[in-house]
């Protein structure tokens, strides 16, 4: 099929462009296709796409990795394909289209490189390779992905081909577009996708321990530009940690949290504009995101003068402990809660010999009462993956109220929060906020932590703060 070239997307301050100065564009290129080798990724993901399949017998399946958004005006965000997508064929092109055919077989729709022989290559701002980079060939993404290649312009003629069709939806509304929704269906096909990626891969796993060590990398940068941190504050944190994190990963998973003092009462403080002030903690919530978007999410609360004050000395163990608690207690073929409720026994009892609950500790603990919450605030755990909260529209009975299987990745982040203008607390408590949290693999006996190289107990956060600051 001849597949006719769009007019390239220029802006209105683009400059006009000449018969002759096109025509010249068009020739002497070497447009020859490169040699690619086969993605680690693919024998992984044509098995992912059979037990796909084999769900959903005889239907078409389409999943889309989205297009650009954008940032402001004429300007996007660096493009990051949809999840689900990735997962399953690997590729990483905008505007792309998995679709599984009803007999099993499976064909991405993609947007290849731009001929020569068209202005796109040297016009279109979005699409052109010498504005946004040489995008792969169809056969070049065919020879890495081990999977049929065709142009997405041949995708409506592909959908329109009469079959009962399920639709990833919500993240391409130009492919939602060309199949009438089916609610029934296309939320079924989400929660499959999403339960699916519940149990990791032997790949996959590979994936997240080297997003956590290059995590643990950019902790230790953070660290060891610590008078630079005193000196320009948060932001100075969270820049070093994405310099590591674009150095030898995709981008971060997800907005740092840089929260020093106060700030770290605030679960997602992501503004990241404040002082690092000695005699204070920060809280720093960070992860690398792998080239194959698999991400690390590790916290760790640090002393900004480099050793705890007695008083944070204490909370800092009781949260420690609580973690503890809540990995010991992880292991096939108990409730995914486990980890939960066991942390959040030693926080209330710790809260109790605060002298902080209103009720009896039992009575705090009850679910009908939960009063403990207050300082708490939040799960311990969540599943990881190629999203920070991972594998999010499966079926609470196969996750939140679901039973652990060996391969499960889930973080285990029990945390304090006392806010600056909590009454009901002794003013030296206000403003604290403390979180510790750890990337653990649930295995036959128990769970194995993978991002376990940094440092947790007080003492060995302290000489590794001494060790790396120099």
């Amino acid at each position: 099929m001849n597949h006719v070239a769009k007019e390239p997307k220029t802006e209105s301050h683009d400059p006009a462009v000449p018969e002759a100065y096109a025509a010249f564009m068009r020739t002497g290129w070497d447009d020859r296709e490169r040699e690619v080798e086969p993605h680690p990724i693919a024998p992984w993901a044509a098995e992912r796409r059979a037990r796909l399949a084999a769900t959903f017998p005889g239907e078409r399946l389409v999943l889309p990795a989205g297009t650009f958004k954008v940032r402001a005006a004429d300007t996007d965000y660096r493009f990051r394909s949809d999840t689900a997508h990735a997962y399953f064929c690997g590729n990483q092109t905008s505007d792309a289209t998995l679709v599984i055919e009803p007999d099993g077989s499976s064909v991405l729709y993609a947007r290849p490189r731009s001929g020569r022989e068209s202005d796109e290559f040297f016009r279109d701002r979005q699409y052109g390779a010498l504005w946004a980079g040489r995008r792969p060939s169809l056969g070049e993404i065919e020879a890495a992905l081990g999977l049929t290649v065709k142009h997405v312009d041949d995708l409506p003629d592909a959908l329109a081909k009469s079959a009962k069709t399920r639709v990833h939806r919500g993240v391409s509304d130009a492919v939602d577009s060309l199949v009438p929704a089916d609610e029934s269906l296309d939320t079924d096909l989400a929660r499959v996708v999403s339960e699916m990626r519940l149990v990791k891969d032997a790949w996959e796993l590979g994936e997240l321990q080297a997003a956590c060590d290059a995590t643990t990398l950019g902790f230790e940068d953070s660290a060891a530009e610590w008078d630079k941190v005193l000196e320009y504050g948060e932001r100075w944190l969270e820049g070093t940690f994405f310099r590591r994190a674009r150095t030898m990963g995709n981008d971060i998973g997800y907005d740092s949290i840089v929260a020093g003092g106060a700030h770290a009462t605030t679960l997602h403080w992501i503004e990241n504009s404040g002082p690092i002030v000695p005699g204070q903690l920060v809280l720093l919530d960070m992860g690398v995101e792998g080239h194959n978007l698999y991400t690390a999410d590790v916290t760790r609360t640090l002393p900004v003068s480099g050793t705890f004050s007695p008083l944070q000395r204490d909370l800092y163990t009781l949260v420690l402990r609580a973690q503890e608690a809540g990995i010991a207690a992880l292991r096939p073929d108990v409730p995914f809660l486990a980890g939960h409720d066991a942390a959040m026994t030693v926080l209330a009892h710790g809260l109790d010999d605060l002298g902080l609950l209103p009720v009896p500790v039992e009575e705090a603990l009850d679910p009908e009462s939960k009063v403990y919450s207050r300082w708490t605030l939040h799960g311990t755990s969540h599943m990881l993956g190629m999203d920070v909260h991972d594998c999010g529209r499966a079926a609470p009975e196969s996750y939140r109220d679901g039973i652990l299987a060996e391969g499960m990745v889930l973080t285990v982040e029990p945390g304090l929060y006392f806010q600056e203008d909590d009454l009901l607390v002794p003013e030296e408590l206000r403003g604290i906020g403390i979180r510790i949290e750890d990337d653990v693999v649930v295995t036959a006996d128990g769970v194995r932590n993978l991002s376990a190289a940094l440092p947790r107990e007080p003492d060995a956060v302290e000489e590794w703060m001494a060790r790396l600051r120099g």
